[in-house]
Formats: C-alpha cells, structure tokens, sequence
C-alpha cells in the first residue's frame, strides 16, 4: 500500500479551508460523521497553510484537568516576543513552558475569577503566536471549559490567528455548535461539511490506495456501496481484499473474476476484526491492549497490561503497527512523562477500528484488562485520574473506582470544572453508591457541582434517590436546598421549586447562610396561591438571618441583593436602602460572583418597575464585575438580556433586534433565563411589523414563561398581545386579563401595571368601558403608596381611554418621557392627536380614529368624527395641534422602526389631511431599493442553487432569516423564483 494517499474528493473543501486561516482572525469548522476524513482534511490544511500549526485532541476518556486539549495544543510553543504579565497564570498547567512564562500571579480566592484569568492568560498566549493555526479536533469529546473558552475566545479573538475545530455533528454540544454564532464581527468564517464519497471518488481512491488505474467503475460502485462511501472504511476495506489475496492484477487492470467473487463484508467491523484475525497472536493482544486503552499511551504502558513478555510484546507492536491498524501520534497524552519523545505514543489509527476490536473482546478478558491498565497508567506522572477511574469501573473494581472517581471529581472541583465534578461523582452515586459520613460528603458535594456547573444537570431522579436514604438533617437540608436551586435553573414549574425550599428550611437550623438564601426563593413572588404577606414575612426573615451571620460580607451582600429585588417587584420603599447598603458593600464595583448576582438581580427587577436610570447603573456595575470572572459567558448572557430589556424599554432599539438574536443562541439550553429574551425579541419583531410571525412566537414564549415563572417579565408581553388584538378587533383575551389579576393577587401591581392601558383600550373598545374604568380605579387605590414609578403613566395612558380625553394621553406622554420610555409615549401622543382630531369617537383602543379598531378608516360612519361617514375629522377636533403631535409620533416611530404604529399613525395623519413628515419608504433601511450587504449575500449563494438550510450554514444564520432576506431580495429584483434570480445573477456575473 502507498505510504501517503493524496486528498481524493476534497478540493472544494480544502480551498474554502485555506481560503479563511489565510485571513485571520478565522473560524473554521469542519463537521462529519466518524469515518468521513475530517482528520485527512486538517492534516492536508496544515500541510498547506504557509504558517505554524499547534494541534490538539480531545480524548473519549476525559480527565479532571479542563483545557487539556488547549493546552497539548501550546505545549511546544515558541512566543514571539515578551509575554503578558497575566500569562503567568499558567505556570502550573504548563510547566515545559517555565523558561518563557512571567512569574505566576497572586491566586484570587474566587475559582472564576481564577478561572477567567487563565483563560485571558491563554488567549494572551495564543495572540503572542503571531499568524498561526490552532487546530483542535473531535471537539465532541471536548470538556465543557474547553466548549466556553473557545467561546471566549472567538469572542475577541487575537488578530492573526485561525481556530479551525472538528466534530461529529450526530454527537457535538450545543455549545460547539453556537461557537461561530458568537464569534466577533471581524473573524472570518468557513463551514465545512464533509460527505461521503461517490463512485467516482471511491474510484480515484482505490486508484490511489493500489498505485494503478485499472478499476473498473462496477468494483468502484461495488465498493463505494458497502463502505457507505466512508474514505476510512473504503481503505480498510482495500487493505483487508489484499491480505486475502484477493485482488488479482492481470496487465493493467484487475481480474474480472476476483471482481465477481468479492464478499466484501457489508459492515466496516466485520472487515476490521477480519484484519485482526489474521494478525500473529502478539499482535492480536498488543491491539486488544491498546483498544482497552482507548487513547494514544507511551509503549512502556501498552506492554505492560497486553500479558506478554517485554520482547514477545514489542515484537507484537512492530506487527501491529505494520497492519495499518495501530499508529505512532506525533502528541502524548496528559499522562507522558516529561522528555518523552513526542512520537512515543502509541494508539488506534482510527476510532472505529477501536470500536470495533473493543466490542469483540469477551467480557472476562476486558475486565482483566481494565484492570492491568489502572495498575499502569497509575505510574504515569502526572497520574491520569480520569484513566484510572474509568479502568477500574470497567474492570468492576466497584469500590476503588469509587475512590479514584472521588479523587478526579475533587481534581476537576479544584480546577473549577464543576460539570465534570458533577458527573463523576453522579456516576458513582448512581452505581456504587458509599455509606455514611461518606456518602453525604459525596451527595453534597454533587449537588454543588451541579448547581454551580456551566449547564443545569438533568439528573433531578437521582436527587430524589439521595433524599430517600438516612440521611443527617443538616445534610438534608442543604440537598433541599441543591434541588431547588436545580429546578430553578432548568425552568421548573415554581411549586416544586418553593417545595424544596420549604423543606430545606425546616433542616437548617444549624446552617443560617443556607437558611437565608433558601428564605429568599419563598419570599420569590412566583407560585400561585401564595399571599403577598406570606412573601414579605420570609422575606423578612431572611433579612433578619442575614443580619445575624457577621463576618461574610459576600452572603450578607447576596441576601440584600435577593430581598431588595423581590420588594422592587411589590413597590416596598426598603429596595431603596437595601440597594445602597449592597451597594456600599461592594464598594459599587461587584467583583465576586455572588455579588455580581445580587446587582444583576436587582438591575434587573428595577428595569420591569420603571427605575430605568439604577437599573442602568446596577446592569452595567454587574456587566463589568461578570466579564472578568465568567470565561463561560452565561452570566454575561444573563445580565445581556436584561439590558436588552432595558434598551427596548427606553426605545433604544438600534442594533437590538441582532442583539437578541445572538443571545436566544447563547442561552439555548437555559429556558429559565432565555425567556427574558425571547419576549423582547418577540415584542420587538410585532413593533416592527412583523405581525402574524412575530405575534405567534410572542404567544409561544408568554406560555413558557408562564411555566417556568416568569412572572417580571410578562407584562410587556401580555401589552403587545391585547394591543394586537384590539386593532384587529377582537374581543379582549380572557387569559390575558387573568394574568393581570393574578400578578395583581401577588402583590405585583407595579409590574403588572404596565399592561393596564392596553387592557383598558381593549375593554373600551369591546363597549366595557365601566369595566375599564373600574379596573383603573381599582389599580390606582392598590397602587396608592407604593414605590411604583409607571404607576401615574400607565394610570393616566389608561385613562385616556375611558375617558377619551386627549390631555389624559398627554399627561401620559409627559410621565413617560420623564421616565425615559420613548416608545409609549409616542403612542400616547399619537392617541392624544386622534382624540383631538376624532373628538370623543375613537374609544376602541388603537389610536387611529377610524372607530372600528381594525385601523382601516373604513369611513363606514362611526369614525368620522362627524358622522356623515366620511372620515374628514372636520368635527370638533384641533388639525393644527394635532397635527404637531402626529409629527412627534410619527418621527419617533420611524426612527425606532416601529413600522406597525408608524403605518397606523401615517394612515391617521392621511385619512384627516394632517400634513406630517415624509414616511421612508422602501426595502432595509439605508439601502432603499438596493440590497445590502447581507442580501446580497445570499442572492449569491442562492443563484448557485444553495438551499436556504445550506445558505444559513455557510453564513452562520438561521433558515429562517435566510428565507426573509431572500424575500427582500426578490421583492427589491422585481422576481417572481428563485430560478430567475440564478438567471439573474448569472446574466449580470
């Protein structure tokens, strides 16, 4: 067989490849199934790309050092220059690097901060490469600190270099996948996805893999539909018919009866054990060894555990390696010794062989080997703790895998791993569970590692099982506690979680800091049948709890930040206060988790409430505190979407739309929190225009919020939809209104009150009037001294419906623009030109004088304003005053992009004769009737013939805005198909 086989079907590929690294900073993604030549495709890319290349693998077998991958990758580095100062921080993860590294800093007491700062040390390390590749492959085994850096790192990524990752789609996280999602602006982007091979392809690589050109293209076909067209199952496949001796060359080609005889097995496994069934038998125990194994190890390992004598062994490995199936790797493993030789490990070619030796080895001869492996890799310095838990597992060494597993959970915890932590310590509670004092260590310890790792655990059963053993009080409780807080971040139903903390409660009397904290979730105003009184009455006695706890300034802070949230939300002045005490506290600058937390989530309550100026201040303290201390991002995504809801709040909306976007990405796998999102996002795209889409979507997400409590964020959300549905006239949403009633039965009146005047316009113009205005009198004594800073907007917006007084809507508009609230009071202004225009007639709720609610000014006699039905509003409205204000609201909808009020006030303005500013009209805004950037872009790769799936792959967006942009594209052409855009294109190309 040839040493080296050129790259066969790949060019295209290799081409987009080198056509991004080339231009850093790049991201490259090459995905396909095992087997399909992802590797083959990078080594040829290395081999080409005209600068340094620094690889790393991730391994199945993962060990409690997070980064691993990274740091086998800059092992050998050679820096250009003197290093950042905060690179220092990775002296103890790379000591071959020692000579070159400053002094390690001081260690900072929190694990993210630490955390954080080793991942700017390596992003500083990478930078000082100059132009270079870091290619890092099988990113599905990748660890979850690797997943989040190369998110942070994408995120502000070092000028010269290209990050090209590898992966099995079938297998890969979510977060590999959202990595190029979040990528910078600037980095240039290639997705490759690999497919499998076609007979003619099979064809050039067999001719390439027997050095002659006599394959017939029926062997071609015969093959490529066996292999499934796999490149790595087309050359075991080759190699194993030629240790048959079944491939006969006769002249220049191939008999055509060795060609009728072939039975090529019809699974790549049947042909792989078939090569190793023919293999010597010390070879055949060298490669079961290394199968048990699973990664590359030094020679010295994989002797030791194959049961041979040491030259009958390596005899065995010389044979093995000869086969094809084992092969040197040119990077050890964490466990190699210093000095070794970089071409001293030894491993399966492929991981397929692997799988499929693996699974041929009966059961009592794997545990033997599992065995002799712990034994071994254990004289590996560093000692790889994850290789051994894992070997002794499979061995069914019960008890000492629990111990080794303890031991790596405990290594990962220290590195700030705590998923890893989590599911190691699962594992053994799950299989082979301890007893006593020791068991309750190991419960506890999992519960945190949970609850503090990157993403929420799913294993809520095994919580149970451990609640159901004997267990110490104190320990109950803290598990309670756990379990609630589990619920809490995976979006469960509030009930549960507030059952958790009732219980936790009742076990902690020996743990007051727990006790607190667990206080803070009943004093949460989320769960139905709960009393407002009840909430404040453990709100308060986490207060007092807190105060008695001295010396942890940290909790004490957290505790104020909870309970000053959750009295926003009932308009209780002592917010106040509390603010300014956590504030002090923290010297205004949160610099530790929980004290981020506790700024965020008061930011974030103020933003619902009104305050809009603290909740700036305190979302921006929390921002800045949560970049430096979170390399994973997710809380820096959580206290984004506050500010986003903060920025639609006050109008800001530039920008916004892609903002959201990017975070509903982000936070895909957190439901709890992607919410907050997705409910902007919503509101955002109904404003804007797009009603039918945007208005199913916004329901969508009013009903998950619902289910995972929500509560805060549901308002503005519950206003879209009964606006919505009065300018369609229809009859006002009976879910909705109860919404409003039971956030008024929790005590939410200043939340809640922000969706009054929607609901009063829809009563109105339902013909309930009365009821609306009992429902405005209602809210305004409930709403009588509390701290509610919508409160005198939202009452007189409301108002201004009943009564059809445009000085109510104006007295509206000023109370909102004293706020900040830019959007509602343009509506309230174009409300209050309607009213002066239409007189007292337009009651239903829209704003737009016509008085039917559809806002079609119909001039079917009841929206005139004289009744003579011809809608001239020449009744006893005031054209000049109104006509100002119509100007006003007409400018700043157009300049938000509100088209759905804009089209609706600019048909007011026409329909009355008002003259007002000249409406944009037209495609994207800034282009007019040309195609932007992004447009354009996808009219190339759709006149190609690309699908809108394939389209959003290549420029990382969803089919969904692939399909809109395509629409603006065909609609700006003046094209009917797509098949005239390609006509198109190509007769302007």
């Amino acid at each position: 067989m040839k040493s080296h086989i050129g790259l066969v079907g790949r060019s295209a590929e290799l081409e987009r490849l080198l056509a991004a690294v080339v231009h850093p900073p790049a991201l490259a993604v090459v995905e396909g199934e095992a087997g399909i030549g992802k590797t083959r495709l990078v080594s040829e890319l290395a081999a080409r790309a005209g600068r340094p290349v620094f690889l790393g693998r991730c391994a199945h077998i993962r060990e409690p050092f997070p980064l691993g991958p990274l740091l086998d990758a800059v092992r050998g580095i050679g820096a250009n220059g003197p290093l950042s100062p905060v690179t220092g921080a990775l002296r103890p993860l790379l000591p071959e690097l020692a000579g070159q590294l400053p002094p390690a800093p001081e260690p900072l007491e929190e694990r993210a901060a630490e955390r954080h700062r080793i991942f700017r040390a390596l992003s500083e390390l990478l930078g000082s490469l100059g132009e270079a590749v870091l290619v890092l492959e099988d990113l599905h085994w990748a660890d979850e600190q690797t997943l989040a850096f190369l998110g942070y790192l994408m995120g502000e990524p070092p000028p010269g270099l290209s990050v090209v990752l590898t992966f099995r789609g079938e297998e890969v996280a979510l977060d590999a996948r959202t990595i190029a999602a979040r990528a910078a602006p600037s980095v240039s982007r290639a997705q490759v996805g690999l497919e499998p091979l076609d007979v003619a392809e099979t064809r050039e690589l067999m001719t390439a893999i027997l050095g002659s050109e006599g394959v017939s293209e029926e062997f071609a076909a015969h093959l490529c539909e066996r292999t499934s067209g796999l490149p790595f199952a087309i050359q075991e496949m080759v190699a194993l018919l030629r240790e048959r001796g079944t491939l006969i060359r006769r002249g220049r080609g191939w008999a055509r009866k060795a060609i009728d005889e072939l039975n090529v097995p019809t699974a790549l496994r049947d042909s792989v054990l078939e090569r190793v069934g023919r293999l010597p038998a010390g070879a055949r125990a060298v490669v079961d060894a290394a199968a048990v194994l699973q990664v590359p190890v030094p020679v010295a390992v994989l002797v030791a555990i194959c049961g041979l004598e040491r030259p009958d062994a390596l005899a065995g490995l010389e044979e093995a390696l000869r086969s094809g199936l084992l092969s040197e790797h040119t990077a050890l493993p964490r466990g190699a010794p210093d000095g070794s030789a970089r071409t001293a490990g030894v491993g399966f070619r492929h991981m397929l062989a692997l799988q499929a030796v693996y699974e041929s080895i009966a059961l009592p001869r794997r545990q033997v080997l599992h065995g002799r492996a712990a034994e071994a890799v254990e004289r590996l310095r560093p000692v790889p703790i994850g290789q051994i838990a894992h070997h002794l597992r499979h061995a069914g060494m019960m008890e000492e895998w629990a111990r080794a597993a303890d031991r790596a959970a405990a290594e990962a915890g220290r590195h700030g791993d705590d998923s890893e932590a989590a599911r190691l310590l699962g594992d053994v509670l799950r299989e082979a569970p301890p007893e006593g004092e020791l068991l309750e260590d190991m419960a506890v310890r999992f519960g945190w590692a949970s609850v503090q790792g990157l993403h929420a655990q799913p294993g809520f059963g095994q919580m149970d099982d451990l609640l159901r053993r004997d267990l110490a009080p104190g320990v109950r409780g803290e598990l309670h506690f756990l379990y609630g807080l589990l619920l809490e971040r995976a979006g469960a139903a509030p009930e549960l979680r507030r059952e958790q903390f009732a219980t936790a409660v009742r076990h902690l009397d020996d743990r007051p800091e727990l006790a607190a904290w667990a206080m803070v979730g009943l004093g949460v105003p989320t769960s139905a049948g709960v009393s407002p009184a009840e909430h404040v009455y453990w709100l308060d006695r986490a207060l007092e709890t807190a105060e008695r706890l001295g010396g942890s300034p940290s909790l004490q802070l957290s505790v104020l930040g909870k309970v000053a949230m959750v009295l926003t939300t009932i308009g209780d002045p002592r917010w106040t206060s509390l603010t300014e005490r956590m504030t002090r506290l923290a010297g205004g600058r949160p610099v530790s988790r929980q004290e981020v937390v506790a700024f965020w989530s008061v930011g974030d309550e103020t933003c619902y409430a009104g305050h809009y100026a603290v909740s700036e201040r305190l979302l921006e303290a929390a921002l800045r505190g949560g970049l430096k201390i979170d390399s994973s991002r997710r809380l820096e995504y959580l206290i984004r979407s506050s500010l986003a809801v903060l920025r639609y709040f006050r109008g800001e909306w530039t920008g916004l739309a892609d903002e959201t976007a990017l975070l509903l990405d982000a936070l895909d796998e957190q439901p709890h929190q992607r919410v907050t999102a997705e409910l902007v996002a919503h509101c955002l795209a109904v404003a804007r225009g797009e009603i039918e889409e945007g208005a199913r979507r916004l329901r969508a997400a009013v009903g998950r919020a619902v289910e995972v409590g929500a509560v805060d964020a549901l308002p503005p959300a519950v206003e879209t939809l009964l606006r919505l549905g009065t300018v369609r006239g229809e009859p006002p949403d009976d879910e909705l209104i109860g919404m409003l009633a039971g956030w008024r039965a929790k005590g939410l009146q200043p939340l809640a009150v922000r969706a009054l005047p929607a609901l009063a316009g829809a009563l109105v113009a339902a013909g309930r009037a009365a009821e609306a205005g009992l429902l405005c009198a209602e809210l305004e004594r409930e709403l009588d001294g509390l701290d509610a800073p919508l409160a005198p907007a939202a009452l007189a917006h409301a108002q201004g419906f009943v009564t059809g007084d445009p000085e109510r809507f104006l007295a509206a508009a000023h109370a909102y623009d004293e706020l900040g609230g830019r959007y509602e009071a343009a509506q309230c202004r174009a409300l209050a030109a309607t009213a002066l225009l239409d007189g007292d007639r337009d009651r239903d709720g829209d704003g737009n004088g016509d008085g039917d609610g559809d806002g079609d000014g119909d001039g079917n006699g009841n929206g005139d304003g004289n009744g003579d039905g011809n809608g001239d509003g020449d009744g006893d409205g005031d054209p000049g005053r109104a006509g100002a204000l119509l100007g006003v609201a007409i400018a700043v909808f157009e300049e938000l992009g509100a088209r759905w009020d804009l089209d609706r006030a600019a048909s007011t303005a026409r329909r009355h004769g008002v003259a007002g500013p000249v409406r944009y009209r037209g495609g994207t805004r800034g282009y007019g009737d040309a195609l932007s950037p992004r447009e354009a872009e996808v009219a190339e790769l759709a006149a190609t013939g690309l699908s809108n799936r394939e389209i959003a792959k290549e420029l990382f967006l969803s089919p969904k805005t692939v399909d809109k942009h395509l629409s603006a594209v065909l609609r700006k052409l003046g094209l009917r198909s797509r098949a005239a855009l390609g006509q198109r294109m190509g007769g302007s190309g």
